[in-house]
């Protein structure tokens, strides 16, 4: 009932209904209407809250979240993917953990079990990646658009971070290094988009 209390306080008060807060969500007029008045749905979904917040600019937690116990655990897995050719992998065993705080994971869209730690290999990613780089994988984006982004691919045994968008004939796959050997000609993996780069200072 506070929820609900406070979602009608809120919108009042910023002078907007909660059909058009609805339409906000992407969802039906009646969405938080139904919400507020019957309680259905019995809690409000995430991604809702967390845009519901953002809007009123006020802390998730009075619109329901719990509050932060600690930060995101994600595996550091002992591979690397090669900013050059490709270095074969032999296994992917996790050799410790990444805490990443839960606001940052929160903008970085990442989610419990679905991110990793990986370490970057070779220069032809630079100067943007370096050796020793780690870099955090959001391995639920695995669909690259035309406008692509830094992602980790597998080609074969190897495993690459490239930059890779969508093509008219498929997957396009280049390195930022102009002096980069080519990539192969082989069918293309993809194991998750970059989302956050870790460098230790110089």
């Amino acid at each position: 009932m506070e929820i609900r209390a406070a979602i009608q306080g809120l919108a009042a008060k910023a002078g907007v209904s909660l059909a058009a807060l609805s339409r906000m969500l992407g969802r039906n007029d009646a969405y938080l209407q139904q919400f507020v008045q019957r309680g259905t749905p019995r809690v409000l979904a995430e991604a809702d809250r967390r845009q519901l917040a953002e809007f009123f600019g006020v802390p998730e937690t009075r619109l329901g979240a719990l509050p932060a116990m600690g930060p995101m655990l994600v595996p550091r897995l002992a591979v690397a993917a090669s900013a050059g050719p490709g270095a074969t992998v032999d296994d992917e065993v996790m050799i410790g953990v990444e805490a990443i705080d839960r606001g940052l994971a929160r903008r970085l869209g990442l989610s419990e079990g679905a991110a990793s730690v990986i370490r970057v290999r070779g220069d032809s990613m630079a100067p943007g990646l370096l050796e020793g780089d780690h870099l955090v994988v959001d391995e639920r984006d695995i669909r690259p658009g035309a406008l692509g982004g830094l992602y980790v691919i597998r080609i074969g045994g190897a495993l690459m971070v490239k930059r890779v968008r969508k093509g008219e004939r498929g997957l396009v796959v280049t390195s930022d290094n102009p002096a980069a050997p080519p990539v192969p000609d082989e069918p293309i993996a993809v194991i998750g988009r970059v989302v956050w780069q870790m460098r230790l200072p110089s």
